[in-house]
């Protein structure tokens, strides 16, 4: 379905094309009653029956009359119920964006356009907030026959100072007075009271920094002029910054998104975290004041509908966000930055799938924009397109100011072992220099991408471990509330006190986690402040901003957290990053597993040294002589990407095929079984000359999740075209033999097969 209408502008529309969140790969045909026949525009949301039930969708075509290809009978179509919105709150753009979307991702339109807009705003008439306010009229049409009170002069004065108008509540507060004078004055004609919309500013009680006026390295300067050039010419260029930590990529961002601005169209900014979105969000509100909008979900949602909402009226023309910001719906749009575009957060886990990066490339192309993708790690099929001319290179080789990249070094664990004659978590290296570091008075920051106090708990008497009631994994123990706790659909229960399986009691608390990390720091360092960031500690909005802010300036000594420490920030007096743990990521069954390892090693080691004071990294390994943890600790990815891509093509991985991953979820194993087998056998029947290689079905690595049993199947082709071929004409087989497609779920391009 393409979207679009069929009628001249006089002829009254009487039939609607409507994208509903279902998981069906269709739209559907509505009419619309006579009353409402001046109402539906496209991109408006439309309440309308479905089944039994009445859903919210939205209007993607409309029509004065049915056309041919549609093949239905206009006296069966049901009417549609109600029109939500006086103007739509879906641009034409963003219409085309999530149409492109939905069809590379094999997901459903409506769904992804569901997800285009922020929470909340998908179910009733969405409203802004609105308080009562006053204001001064024309003193002509005043009613002058009595003297003013005391209190009726101040409420007056204080309204000419402020312009002549104030929120009803901060008129009350700023003159002391009661409601009484202002409604005689109301009555008497001084005063009007009326309504307003109110703005809730996530940034409003924030202290904006000074924006530094830096002078560009000759690297900055050429990749910014390329960037300006490019933005200058109206039309379509993809980049890929590749800068090492601490070259300088935020300054060229921000000075290509001040160009963008100077010329009168609007800029997106993509971050992976959260985490990132505070500091570059004051750094852009302090350069650009209120034409800076922010989308995140640590925002309320009423400050993430304001933001919208500024955003689509044209009141902001930069908004910076995580993944679903890629379809805010801004105005003649002429830049679009993803920076850390390697990070799997941009990857939407959950269905309607899709990879912001790269939907932020088309967003860039239907828009005739510039993309830039900035990262000092890019993703394989990233560089792998700057390397074949789809993308253009732009490199930063070097630190501002000549800095020197931090000196790294491996301690292998295996000799750690046999000193200690046991398993421990930090070695003597570390530990002595920590206490160096402590004693120069800089600080450190310490890496472990594991949350929880322990990975698991095992019996010892029986061999049992403890696990997740809905997942087929080990629950992870949380020392700080006693309770242990499954990470991936939040079931916990309390630590038992013996075996559930034996009733022994000698339970055996196994592997350390961040939490058990700080602990034993605490304990070595006790006159050191420790903070630790990770999901666990954050709980509230702006404890991570705090936390940071913290660190920043000089009140934490040390940082202990996962991978929401490793990248985007910049601590002056860090000079020693220690690496914990890195093995678990190696340890993992998929294809990516050392990409990620070296990225998250190189991102970290990354933010020490970026002062004056050299900067030291140690990672602890027991795998010392991979080539991840090798080329990570030189800082140099040219050299891991060529050897990533010899794995890559002895195996037939991305960017060598194009991949496809199919997940059967169900809550009966048995029908989880079935669903899958007849997948496959109608993938076979759609692919005779096996130009697709079909691996599957068999349980995911992880069999059940969130109570509901996995099944996956793997399509690879060297074709894309033919990929995707074989997997419509493999699923609409199925759909037409009764398989229940709303059990199965199509991730192209994955980031992960586990």
């Amino acid at each position: 379905m393409k979207l679009g209408s069929a009628q001249s502008k006089t002829d009254p529309i009487k039939f609607v094309e409507v994208a509903l969140p279902v998981p069906l790969n269709r739209v559907f045909t509505y009419s619309v009653p006579e009353e409402e026949l001046s109402a539906p525009k496209l991109g408006q949301r439309v309440r309308v029956p479905f089944g039994k039930r009445r859903l919210i969708g939205f209007v993607v075509a409309v029509h004065s009359e049915l056309p041919d290809d549609l093949d239905v009978d206009p006296a069966k179509l049901r009417p549609t119920i109600e029109f939500l919105d006086d103007e739509p709150l879906v641009t034409s753009e963003i219409l085309r964006l999530t149409e492109w979307t939905a069809d590379y991702y094999a997901s459903f339109w409506g769904e992804m356009l569901k997800a285009a807009l922020p929470a909340g705003m998908n179910s009733e008439k969405v409203r802004p907030k609105r308080q009562k306010a006053v204001k001064l009229l024309d003193p002509v049409s005043a009613d002058n026959s009595k003297e003013l009170t005391a209190a009726q002069s101040a409420i007056l004065s204080a309204l000419e100072d402020a312009g002549g108008e104030l929120l009803w509540t901060d008129l009350l507060d700023a003159t002391g007075t009661s409601a009484s004078p202002v409604n005689t004055l109301v009555k008497r004609r001084f005063l009007e009271v009326f309504v307003r919309d109110i703005h809730r500013d996530p940034l409003s009680a924030e202290k904006l920094p000074e924006s530094p006026n830096l002078a560009l390295t000759d690297h900055q300067a050429n990749a910014l002029g390329e960037i300006t050039d490019a933005i200058d010419d109206s039309t379509f260029k993809a980049f890929l910054l590749h800068g090492v930590t601490g070259s300088g990529k935020t300054e060229v961002y921000f000075r290509a998104i001040r160009h963008t601005v100077a010329i009168g169209r609007s800029a997106l900014m993509l971050v992976p975290e959260i985490a990132l979105t505070p500091v570059f969000s004051r750094q852009l509100r302090a350069a650009f004041g209120a034409t800076v909008a922010i989308l995140h979900s640590g925002l309320s949602q009423g400050e993430r509908f304001d933001e919208w909402r500024r955003i689509r009226a044209g009141e902001a023309r930069v908004a910076i966000g995580t993944r679903s910001a890629v379809f805010a719906p801004l105005k003649n749009i002429g830049l679009v930055i993803v920076d850390e575009e390697h990070d799997a957060a941009y990857r939407q886990w959950e269905s309607p799938f899709y990879n912001a990066r790269d939907v932020a490339v088309m967003r860039a192309n239907l828009a005739g924009a510039v993309a830039v993708l900035g990262s000092a790690t890019p993703a394989m099929e990233t560089f792998h397109n700057a390397m074949h001319g789809k993308y253009t290179l732009l490199s930063m080789p070097e630190r501002i100011g000549g800095r020197n990249l931090a000196s790294a070094e491996l301690v292998d664990m295996r000799e750690v072992f046999k000193r200690a004659g046991k398993d421990v978590a930090l070695s003597t290296e570390l530990l002595d220099a920590i206490g160096e570091t402590a004693e120069r008075g800089e600080q450190i920051i310490v890496l472990m991408n594991r949350r929880g106090f322990s990975q698991f708990v095992l019996c010892r008497e029986c061999g049992e471990t403890i696990k997740c009631e809905n997942c087929d994994i080990t629950l992870t123990f949380h020392r700080r509330d006693g309770r242990l706790t499954c990470h991936y659909c939040g079931y916990n229960a309390p630590a038992p006190k013996v075996c559930p399986q034996c009733s022994s009691e000698f339970l055996y608390f196994v592997g350390e986690g961040t939490e058990n990390l700080a602990d034993q720091l605490e304990k070595k360092f006790p006159a050191l402040k420790i903070d630790r960031i990770d999901r666990d500690t954050i709980t509230r909005k702006g404890e991570l901003e705090k936390k940071l802010l913290d660190f920043a300036e000089g009140r934490v000594d040390m940082l202990v957290g996962t991978q929401m420490i490793a990248k985007g920030h910049d601590f002056p007096n860090v000079t020693l990053v220690g690496v914990v743990g890195v093995d678990i990521g190696l340890g993992l069954p998929d294809l990516r597993s050392a990409e990620r390892t070296f990225q998250i090693i190189t991102q970290v080691a990354g933010r020490s040294g970026r002062g004056e004071k050299p900067g030291r990294v140690i990672i602890q390994t027991y795998h010392p002589d991979h080539y991840a943890l090798q080329r990570a600790m030189a800082q140099d990815y040219e050299g891991f990407y060529k050897e990533e891509l010899k794995y890559r093509e002895n195996f037939r991985y991305p960017p060598f095929v194009a991949l496809a991953s199919i997940m059967v979820r169900h809550r009966d194993v048995s029908r989880t079984k079935a669903i899958a087998n007849a997948l496959r056998r109608s993938l076979d029947a759609a692919n005779p000359e096996k130009t697709v290689h079909i691996v599957g079905p068999a349980f995911a690595s992880i069999a059940r999740l969130k109570n509901e049993y996995r099944m996956q199947l793997i399509l690879r082709s060297e074709s894309r075209r033919e990929l995707r071929k074989i997997l419509d004409i493999g699923l609409a087989d199925a759909e037409e033999r009764g398989v229940e497609l709303r059990f199965v779920f199509v991730e192209i391009d994955p980031v992960s097969l586990m």
